[in-house]
């Protein structure tokens, strides 16, 4: 393994044992969380894209010379995911998997389509990361939000008919985003919420806010956020006795999420694109990335294949060349782990779809 220290807050890492005579090598880099509160899923992107470059160099590499990865991190922060992606300009990077958090993902991918840089976001989901991107090269492989709001609204109004319901969000784009598309499609069918309200994330005691839920009389709860706090959320409604049925959206399926609920988590629904590790093309991948005691889920997954539909994409064009490599994407399908993926005119991705799953002893079990 070659390990490469350069610009602050980097590490490229070739992941293989190339011959010396190696002249050449093509940059590549993955950019996520890497410390913080969503560390574990910027990890998962980064084990993905680390096994892909592990697998394509051991196959000979793209257009016979090696991949080297460069990880950043960006805080899911604006100007850090700026600073980053500037770097990475620097590095000469011709495509980057990621970024996570909607707040990076956005100013970042100007900054890539600028410079020539693909950019393929394996857990972005906001619908103006490919409605309104700044130029070509900006893909996701991720489902749309406007996607999941649809099945999560329509789900409550079939399920939970004539019971009262709770809308929370976090705040966030995306936690407040998928909270009100939800609202709206429970609206179109007939349902009034019971309560809908804003909390602050990073909290450690959301009392009030479960206080709040039981004087409402609420009988399910939906929350628009991430893990940690949905988490807190549910084991404080165990703690006071509310026994409302919480449900969430596609962050929800994560480990994490059953580590800070524990038992408390047992019937928590959410939706989540259809689980990657149920396709028999992925159980080498998992099997490699767990004997590194990697997490093998979908985020992983999802940025291996990114790796791969990219490299298929330079062998097809020739070189790495942005215009090149741009146009292949545009315009074919690419065999990955995920299954034939494919581009539409917006840079969103053929695969995956969205279903309900829910947490069962400790497992994650579509319905």
């Amino acid at each position: 393994m070659k390990i490469i220290h350069g610009l602050a807050g980097m590490m490229a890492i070739t992941l293989f044992s190339w011959p010396l005579s190696a002249a050449a090598e093509i940059h590549i880099a993955v950019a996520g969380p890497m410390k913080g509160q969503f560390e574990d899923l910027g990890q998962q992107i980064r084990a993905g894209a680390e096994q892909a470059v592990v697998d394509i160099n051991m196959a000979g590499g793209v257009l016979g010379e090696p991949l080297v990865l460069d990880i950043v991190d960006d805080g899911c922060d604006e100007t850090q995911a700026k600073a980053v992606a500037n770097q990475l300009i620097g590095r000469e990077v011709s495509m980057v998997v990621g970024h996570v958090c909607f707040s990076a993902s956005i100013p970042a991918s100007e900054i890539y389509s600028n410079a020539g840089i693909v950019q393929i976001s394996p857990a972005t989901t906001l619908t103006k990361f490919t409605d309104e991107r700044p130029g070509p090269g900006i893909y996701r492989l991720a489902p749309r939000d406007d996607e999941q709001p649809r099945v999560l609204g329509q789900y409550l109004a079939d399920e939970f008919a004539g019971q009262d319901i709770a809308l929370l969000h976090d705040k966030t784009a995306y936690g407040k985003g998928l909270t009100d598309a939800v609202r709206i499609v429970l609206n179109q069918n007939g349902v009034t919420e019971t309560l809908y309200e804003g909390f602050d994330a990073g909290l450690n005691d959301y009392r009030i806010l479960v206080s709040r839920l039981a004087l409402e009389g609420a009988e399910v709860v939906f929350i628009g956020g991430y893990h940690p706090e949905a988490g807190l959320i549910k084991l404080e409604m165990q703690r006071l006795g509310v026994e409302a049925v919480l449900v969430g959206g596609d962050t929800l399926m994560t480990q994490a999420f059953w580590d800070v609920a524990g038992e408390a988590g047992e019937g928590t629904t959410f939706s989540y694109p259809l689980d990657p590790r149920s396709l028999q093309t992925v159980a080498k991948v998992i099997a490699a990335l767990e004997s590194r005691e990697e997490i093998a889920e979908r985020y992983a997954l999802a940025a291996y294949a990114a790796v791969e539909a990219w490299a298929e994409a330079v062998e097809a064009a020739g070189a790495p060349d942005f215009a090149a490599v741009t146009k292949v994407m545009d315009e074919q399908a690419f065999p990955t782990i995920l299954g034939d993926i494919s581009f539409d005119d917006n840079g969103d991705s053929s695969v995956p779809q969205f279903v309900i799953y829910e947490w069962k002893s400790a497992k994650p079990v579509q319905r």
